[in-house]
């Protein structure tokens, strides 16, 4: 027993032994299932929102702030948890998000009024864009060099999973057996992702964490914040759509709200597609799949706002909005951590803190043209315009910033797990 305890808990002496390729499996899927839990909690929230205002006796407006509180909480404590925890070893900082995360979900059902909840909702929302660094510089380690796109892709796909069944199937739980089971499955989940990722991420010095002035000092380059600009704008476009699935589906196509589901599903598929053509995009170009990712999502945005009203058209679109959107986040993870290497994590949790600021861009601007009486399919102008100016931001920054970088030498010591 005491061998076996052993050699799960891994070497610290010796960080570069060769692992083999189920445990490197193991090592990712514990990741992804984390992040699988994490997305399932998030977006589940919006198909229980009317539950809980009804138990409270809140209006749908109020209701709604847990789902904002829920955003804040990565924007604003992703980061600072990150930088806090700088000198952690990347598993001792997973295990304890993880922790965080099953407390926040607990609290949250048992919430006793929408105060309390809102309050819970925050909290659960700091672990995100923590658990994402900390688990792409994990997921780069088991990688090697020159696949840090595929690593934060990894890491990505239990959240595009859970946009396709999580969300659905713990929507469901909560309709059926009260809005607080979806807390409580989800806090269940977090679990045994905490038992999987104790058990096989691997204990190595190469994990450990760093200085906090470094940390720091990555929020002080201005490439950094030029990207967290074109994250957010760009990718903005997921949400001035997938926020308005439900009315594109009812009262620009015409359609029933069984449809909806189907729709939301079409969506998550597309995210996991783009997600994972992304991730090698990311790994070979420099900049091409951003480019590529941002330039399609107008050509979709459009199939949106002109077809929009035919359903195999609006498919077609949704589809392909979520993939080429997603297809631009690899990259965007990239280029982060590129423009400041000395701190992984944080740039992780940066990119999170964009694509959640961008979640309320794109859900503002089409507010903004509905309340303006353009119609249902407006929101997708707003997306269209909002991508564009992601891609003109990019393209007075990044490449000016990207030639006058000096190389980052590969640290020879930080090798991956072989095969």
């Amino acid at each position: 027993m005491r061998q076996t305890m052993e050699q799960t808990l891994g070497k610290e002496k010796d960080s570069t032994q060769p692992c083999s390729r189920r445990r490197r499996v193991l090592t990712l899927s514990a990741l992804a299932l984390g992040t699988f839990a994490i997305g399932s909690g998030e977006f589940g929230t919006n198909g229980i929102i009317q539950l809980y205002a009804s138990d409270f006796d809140s209006s749908i407006a109020l209701a709604t702030y847990a789902v904002t509180a829920y955003a804040l909480g990565v924007v604003i404590g992703s980061p600072l948890i990150t930088v806090l925890a700088a000198r952690l070893n990347r598993k001792t900082l997973l295990l304890g998000l993880v922790g965080l995360f099953i407390v926040g979900n607990l609290f949250s059902a048992m919430a006793t009024s929408i105060g309390a909840l809102i309050v819970a909702r925050f909290v659960t929302g700091t672990v995100q864009g923590a658990y994402f660094g900390a688990g792409a510089v994990v997921a780069a380690h088991v990688y090697g060099p020159g696949k840090g796109g595929k690593a934060f892709a990894t890491v990505m796909a239990g959240l595009t999973v859970a946009t396709i069944f999580g969300s659905p199937l713990g929507t469901a739980i909560g309709q059926g057996f009260g809005w607080q089971w979806l807390y409580l499955a989800v806090a269940a989940v977090g679990l045994l992702a905490g038992v999987a990722l104790y058990l096989w991420v691997p204990q190595s010095s190469d994990l450990s964490g760093g200085s906090v002035s470094k940390e720091l000092r990555a929020l002080t380059r201005r490439p950094v914040w030029a990207m967290i600009a074109v994250a957010s704008l760009g990718i903005s476009s997921i949400f001035a759509v997938y926020t308005f699935i439900g009315p594109y589906i009812t009262d620009a196509a015409g359609a029933t709200a069984s449809v909806i589901p189907i729709a939301l599903g079409v969506f998550g598929l597309g995210m996991a597609v783009g997600n994972q053509v992304g991730g090698k995009f990311a790994d070979r170009f420099v900049l091409r799949g951003l480019v590529l990712g941002y330039s399609l999502v107008l050509v979709f945005l459009l199939v949106v706002a002109l077809g929009g009203m035919w359903l195999p058209a609006l498919f077609v679109g949704l589809f392909g909005v979520g993939a080429s959107a997603m297809m631009a986040i690899p990259t965007i993870q990239v280029l982060l951590t590129r423009f400041a290497p000395e701190a992984p994590t944080l740039m992780g949790a940066m990119n999170l803190a964009a694509l959640n600021l961008a979640n309320a861009l794109g859900a503002v601007g089409g507010a903004i043209t509905l309340s303006a009486g353009f119609g249902t399919l407006s929101t997708a102008w707003a997306g269209f315009l909002l991508a564009a100016g992601g891609l003109l931001v990019l393209a007075l920054t990044i490449p000016r910033s990207l030639r006058h970088q000096s190389p980052v030498p590969i640290d020879p010591a930080r090798r991956p797990l072989s095969d």
